[in-house]
């Protein structure tokens, strides 16, 4: 069994409104509260970076099982979203929606365009993240594939 350790060193100052800065072997941010939630609104937040690895984990996830199955792609990209709830002064990270878009070749057959849809739900309980996130937030996928015209 093989371990992976990532490394993160975050500075800090003042209090709740104050400013910090997270580094990583490559990622080096300033980090604050979110104007949303009465902070400064400084840099990234948790929030953001959670959204970000389920994100990043999830559609390198679906990239990578396309590879495997050897369906070609024109493009892909996504947009996901991030759900938080404030109640009695409670946050709860909610629920994450990524919708990606998957744009085959424009060859692509049925039985291809249903293996992409296939692919797509299957990489979100395929993501590290999700699975670390499994029980704490909902996670859903709405993903539209079409093929190319050109």
């Amino acid at each position: 069994m093989a371990e992976h350790h990532f490394l993160l060193t975050a500075e800090w100052s003042g209090l709740r409104n104050g400013v910090g800065e997270i580094e990583t072997s490559h990622l080096k941010t300033k980090i604050s509260i979110p104007t949303e939630m009465d902070g400064p609104g400084v840099g990234t937040n948790p929030d953001e970076m959670l959204l970000g690895a389920a994100a990043t984990c999830y559609i390198i996830t679906l990239a990578a099982m396309l590879e495997r199955s050897k369906l070609e792609k024109r493009e892909l990209h996504m947009e996901s979203e991030g759900i938080v709830d404030v109640t009695n002064g409670v946050f709860t990270y909610k629920k994450i929606i990524h919708r990606p878009t998957l744009i085959l070749l424009p060859d692509a057959s049925e039985k291809d365009r249903s293996l992409a849809e296939k692919l797509a739900r299957k990489a979100e309980s395929s993501c590290m993240i999700t699975r670390a996130l499994q029980g704490n937030v909902e996670i859903s996928v709405e993903a539209t594939i079409v093929s190319s015209s050109k």
